[in-house]
């Protein structure tokens, strides 16, 4: 196999006759993934600053109970491990937004959940400086020696419980929250550990990855789209109406439902 690929055509032809197209070597600058992991993580009792108006319902309340959460953002590093050659420590921080309504009452509360993770994963090594005709003088001076980038992908988390907690623990170092984070909230946290606490309990999904920029010699394909293009009329509602399915099952109810949507299966 040669060292190096030029790019470059290669004739090929499927089926013959009109479907005949150019196909190439081609060199992509991209990103390689060395290694990645994915989590089920279910949080148990993780501790929720409730906004400073949530406080003061919290406070008067009887119970709570979970709506929704939402993963506002993920702050993530890497580090490199000393004793094991191409291993990295990534540390992921959640931020969530963590919305419940009081029992009874149903008076909505809101506050905000903060999650750390950390993960070991294989990325390689690399002592190359990487200069570009972006970046500026000093940025270019200050250059180091690039670690692989981390990549957190992840979904809202499920609700699992919200509680009050009635005898409240003691924090020993209180967190320190991004202004963006406030912000995006709408409204002040309640920071100061006073009032009664609030703990959830959430499902939480992800896949955590270690990419480094790669140079790569792809098989490439010119791309000709073979369906032709079907409109409508907007001026012909009747064209339009005349295409949609006759709603049968509405007119004519099952005698029985798939048992994915019996509600005796999602209690």
């Amino acid at each position: 196999m040669p060292d190096r690929i030029m790019p470059g055509p290669v004739d090929q032809r499927r089926g013959g006759g009109a479907e005949q197209r150019q196909a190439a070597t081609v060199n992509v600058h991209t990103s390689k993934i060395f290694s990645a992991c994915r989590d089920k993580d279910c949080i148990d009792d993780l501790r929720v600053y409730p906004t400073v108006s949530s406080q003061e319902i919290i406070n008067s309340a009887f119970s709570v109970r979970p709506d929704a959460a939402t993963l506002l953002c993920a702050d993530v590093s890497v580090d490199e491990i000393s004793f094991n050659r191409g291993y990295y420590t990534v540390d992921v921080t959640y931020f969530y937004k963590v919305t419940g309504q009081t029992f009874p009452g149903g008076v909505p509360i809101t506050g905000l959940a903060v999650f750390d993770k950390r993960v070991i994963l294989y990325g390689s090594e690399g002592s190359v400086k990487t200069f570009s005709s972006r970046g500026t003088l000093s940025e270019s001076i200050t250059q180091a020696a690039q670690d692989p980038v981390a990549v957190v992908s992840a979904v809202d988390p499920i609700a699992l419980n919200l509680r009050i907690c009635e005898k409240p623990v003691p924090e020993t170092e209180l967190r320190s929250i991004p202004e963006e984070i406030i912000e995006a909230l709408g409204e002040d946290v309640n920071l100061s550990g006073e009032g009664r606490q609030l703990f959830v309990t959430l499902g939480q999904f992800s896949i955590i990855r270690l990419e480094r920029d790669a140079q790569l010699a792809l098989d490439a394909e010119s791309f000709i789209p073979m369906q032709e293009c079907v409109g409508s009329s907007d001026d012909d509602p009747c064209t339009l109406f005349s295409r949609v399915r006759f709603p049968m099952d509405e007119f004519f109810p099952p005698d029985s439902l798939p048992s994915e949507e019996r509600y005796q299966d999602l209690v």
